[in-house]
């Protein structure tokens, strides 16, 4: 990591085993489960959940076990519930196909109503779940859905802006992913992407792959060499740009 993204970063290792770090000025950690906490206004961030995936395959006659969405709310719940923070974001593709709130179980619809109990619920629009998320109230889904938002210093959306100039741009959609050698062999994880002035999010759901950090895609929308953030089982491990394929 070069000297001036050091300074910009101040990354520190966290408690949790996540990494400290400040973008655009705000302190955040980034949570081994690829949540990221803004520690001061105490919100927690997931990105790309694609809830009821394996069953929008079913209906197109590929058949995937059917315990996506299950599987990423647990996983969700218990964020929630280590974390406690006073508010959720959910940075779109929170489902994955106009059609999934419907196929939404009782149970899991429950579960998020608990999860949402006591603290603000927010859900951003991604380009998968638009047209799901309109008819949020009659569908019966906790929180309130909301297009871009700021945070503090933080301008919170589902897709990266084009280009290099996006300061306080906290954004999912690209589903990023390294490729890093290990132990004689390589290792593809998901992972954070910073320069300090803008994150990408891994994507949190159960079935959802992931884009390599060196695709265009994700490299050109720095204009410095970033921090890959890639998520190991108990710790979030800093790579230079150099080391990742």
């Amino acid at each position: 990591m070069n000297v001036l993204l050091q300074q910009t970063l101040s990354p520190a290792r966290s408690v949790c085993g996540g990494l400290a770090v400040r973008v655009a000025g705000e302190a955040c950690v980034l949570r081994c489960s690829g949540t990221l906490h803004v520690t001061g206004p105490d919100v927690l961030v997931f990105a790309d959940l694609h809830l009821e995936k394996g069953s929008a395959f079913a209906v197109r006659g590929q058949m995937l076990p059917p315990y996506d969405t299950a599987a990423t709310l647990a996983r969700l719940a218990a964020e929630v519930e280590a974390v406690r923070p006073r508010a959720v974001v959910l940075l779109g593709d929170s489902f994955h196909d106009r059609a999934a709130l419907a196929r939404l179980s009782p149970d899991d619809r429950d579960r998020l109503h608990r999860m949402a109990e006591g603290r603000e619920w927010l859900w951003l629009e991604g380009n998968h779940d638009r047209e799901a998320l309109n008819p949020a109230d009659v569908l019966d889904l906790p929180g309130t859905v909301v297009g871009d938002m700021r945070l503090g210093d933080l301008f919170l959306t589902h897709e990266p802006a084009p280009g290099i100039d996006a300061p306080g741009e906290v954004a999912g959609h690209l589903h990023p992913a390294a490729r890093v050698a290990a132990y004689g062999r390589g290792v593809r994880r998901p992972c954070f992407v910073t320069d300090g002035a803008r994150i990408i999010l891994p994507a949190f759901g159960a079935f959802t792959g992931g884009l390599n950090v060196r695709d265009p895609a994700i490299a050109g929308l720095f204009g410095v060499a970033p921090l890959v953030a890639a998520l190991g089982r108990d710790k979030v491990h800093a790579l230079a740009w150099e080391t990742v394929r």
